[in-house]
């Protein structure tokens, strides 16, 4: 099979491999399509606990294409062949002590599609049964946000908005705007999307956001000021969907006394942001981290089945598995990406 084959950091190729077998408990899917996001370039670069060699890739969505002992569908559980199922990449070890005491994020042996464990910049993958899930009946160009949705859905359960609450989301990318979308749809009254990105503003518009704000990255401090007076003294939830420092920054100073930061955009392990320990003990501010997901596919295939998670028109891009190289360039330089698939096969 062709696949994108990493030997070391910005070292890759795109070259035949042989096709994996599934073994006991194991489910084959031929990836049909695979989503690209910043974490891919991360990975590119070494970072985010990539171990190389390496095929990448983690938001895939395709038919089950062979079936190891165990996993076929019995009239109660399992797949059928052809079934379109998306894949959860994150798998817990199951005996350190953070999944011993229930917190499987925390996995201290985490193995992550794609990161470091054969990914889906390829024809086909291998993955155990129990990280399969039945997309059936969702258009792909929908089902392939299953994983960035289920991202965006384990950030909702660590903000547990309260009902009648204010929301600022920095970033309007495809997570950015899911998380935004569920959200509003978990308690929040208002939701205010700011990103540097008029294309992308207008595109959150259109999924529904109540407000948006174009954001001066020169002058961030001066937006911080409009944001406060546009929203009555500041936000009850603010979050960081960027990754960027410097707007991770100007979190505290907007939220309102009592209220939520959450810094869920990926950023690199050396960055820093300043910020008061007075400004958050004397008001009482909460900060909260969100990393990923692992338990959050059933909750995202039904919100995306549902309409609830919107991603019309967030696809705006398309590559083969040949143009794995645009792809990044494309997702490194192009503004107007909002969302690339690699088509890994076509009809």
């Amino acid at each position: 099979m062709k696949a994108v084959v990493y030997d070391a950091p910005k070292s890759f190729t795109i070259r035949d491999i042989p096709t994996p077998e599934p073994g006991p408990g194991e489910v084959r899917i031929r990836v049909r399509q695979t989503g690209i996001c910043g974490t891919d370039l991360h990975i590119h670069n070494g970072k985010f606990f990539a171990e190389f060699p390496l095929t990448p890739g983690h938001e895939l969505i395709g038919p089950v294409d062979a079936l190891g002992e165990g996993t076929g569908f019995d009239g109660t559980e399992g797949f059928r062949l052809g079934e379109y199922v998306a894949v959860n990449p994150n798998m817990n070890c199951g005996h350190c002590e953070y999944c011993r005491v229930g917190r499987t994020l925390l996995c201290a042996n985490l193995k992550g599609l794609g990161t470091n464990w054969p990914g889906s910049f390829a024809e086909y993958v291998v993955v155990p049964a129990s990280l399969v899930f039945s997309v059936d009946g969702i258009d792909p160009d929908v089902s392939v946000f299953t994983e960035p949705t289920a991202c965006a859905m384990h950030g909702v359960e660590t903000l547990s908005p309260r009902p009648g609450s204010s929301a600022l989301v920095f970033g309007a990318g495809p997570t950015g705007l899911l998380l935004s979308q569920l959200i509003a749809r978990s308690g929040a009254v208002s939701v205010t999307v700011a990103a540097s990105s008029a294309f992308k503003l207008r595109r959150a518009e259109e999924l529904g956001i109540d407000k948006t704000f174009v954001m001066n990255r020169t002058d961030l401090a001066g937006d911080v000021g409009k944001l406060r007076t546009a929203s009555g003294g500041g936000f009850d939830i603010v979050v960081d969907a960027t990754g960027a420092a410097a707007v991770s920054e100007q979190c505290v100073p907007l939220t309102r006394s009592g209220g939520t930061v959450m810094f869920y955009g990926v950023t690199e392990p050396e960055d820093r942001v300043q910020v008061s320990p007075y400004d958050v003990f004397r008001r009482e501010i909460t900060i909260k981290g969100s990393f990923a997901e692992i338990d959050s596919f059933p909750a995202a295939i039904a919100a995306l089945r549902s309409g609830r998670a919107r991603t019309d028109g967030l696809i705006t891009h398309r590559f083969t598995l040949d143009e794995y190289p645009d792809a990044l360039d494309a997702l490194r330089g192009d503004r107007t990406v909002h969302k690339i698939v690699i088509e890994c096969w076509q009809e």
